[in-house]
């Protein structure tokens, strides 16, 4: 039985020592040089202005939801157009009740003002 295990165990190893020989080698062949510019907090190519824990508005996490469900709705809508025919009206009903809920929450988003851009 622990000789199945081994070309786990091997493969594990040399993951190991790669890694590590990445980072080593890294270290060797650029060496930290630090600078004014390098040192910032961010490197967007922007100076950054204030505090860096200073509050961001509901209105950007309102945008990020918005984003994270119109993604969820096209990597589960996608396939199940593909498949439509073959799936049934179980498929169906289960899919006009995702659209649903995905309807009420943009609504809500709505109402609460989250899709303004003043």
């Amino acid at each position: 039985m622990s000789g199945a295990y081994l070309p786990l165990l091997l493969l594990f190893g040399i993951s190991v020592v790669n890694a590590i020989g990445m980072v080593v080698t890294s270290h060797i062949l650029n060496p930290l040089r630090p600078t004014p510019q390098k040192l910032m907090p961010y490197e967007s190519g922007m100076i950054p202005l204030g505090d860096t824990r200073a509050r961001f508005s509901v209105k950007f996490y309102m945008v990020a939801i918005s984003f994270i469900v119109f993604d969820l709705e096209t990597i589960f809508l996608i396939p199940w157009a593909v498949q439509m025919r073959e799936l049934g009206w179980s498929a169906f009903m289960a899919v006009s009740l995702f659209v649903i809920v995905l309807a009420v929450g943009l609504l809500y988003e709505w109402k609460k003002g989250g899709l303004e851009w003043d």
